[in-house]
């Protein structure tokens, strides 16, 4: 049986959301965001959890989201670093699966049918992430705002988490991409793909599986989540 690791990556400040609460805290319909997501993984094939939340809160996440919620697949509670890559490879650190998924807590409308799909795209493809096809026409811009080529939509995917790969090549991608500096990556299949020197694959999504980046994101997903 292959053991399976998800990593969900609550360390954000959340300085969009115009507010002294972090987001990944803030409750939707009476539950804090970053519970969501530890609740599909928990209900979930993964085996086990590593929550990655900011420096200092460590017994606080524990206490206010692990135990006060019984979630026992939550293996540990680590301290994320100054950047989302930084997390990302202190959870791997700690990671003990074969396979990995990564997933941000602030999408908090994951569903255990994309669960499924990652995991399985991780073990067919070794690096998979979850996405929809764009819906609106896409402008790329200079930086005098000019519109400078018009891409074809249907080459066009909304990228999402978890993004799911194979243990040993998320692992020495990480690695290798450190140990050429300042990294300059937005998401995790990008260090594959620059580093690993493999291809990533899209699973399906869901156009629901949005991300809380603007008060008006938590109004969205308490009227989804109802």
């Amino acid at each position: 049986m292959r053991k399976i690791t998800a990593i969900v990556l609550a360390a954000g400040s959340g300085s969009r959301m115009q507010s002294e609460t972090k987001k990944q805290y803030m409750e939707i319909n009476g539950k804090p965001v970053v519970w969501y997501s530890l609740n599909a993984f928990e209900n979930s094939r993964v085996d086990e959890v590593i929550l990655v939340v900011p420096e200092g809160e460590r017994e606080y996440a524990q206490a206010e989201f692990v135990d006060k919620y019984g979630f026992k697949k939550v293996a540990m509670v680590i301290t994320g670093g100054a950047h989302r890559y930084d997390s990302v490879y202190h959870g791997l650190e700690h990671t003990t699966g074969e396979y990995v998924l990564i997933h941000d807590a602030a999408r908090p409308m994951i569903t255990n049918e994309i669960i499924e799909r990652c995991i399985d795209g991780a073990v067919e493809y070794k690096a998979c992430v979850a996405g929809m096809p764009v819906k609106d026409t896409i402008k790329e811009v200079d930086e005098t705002k000019t519109v400078i080529n018009t891409p074809a939509r249907d080459s066009l995917y909304i990228t999402q988490t978890p993004q799911a790969f194979d243990y040993n090549l998320v692992h020495e991608s990480y690695i290798k991409m450190f140990s050429k500096g300042n990294p300059e990556v937005t998401d995790d299949a990008m260090v594959v793909e620059q580093f690993g020197h493999t291809k990533v694959k899209f699973v399906e999504g869901s156009y629901d599986n949005i991300k809380i980046t603007t008060p008006e994101d938590l109004q969205i997903a308490e009227t989804l989540l109802k």
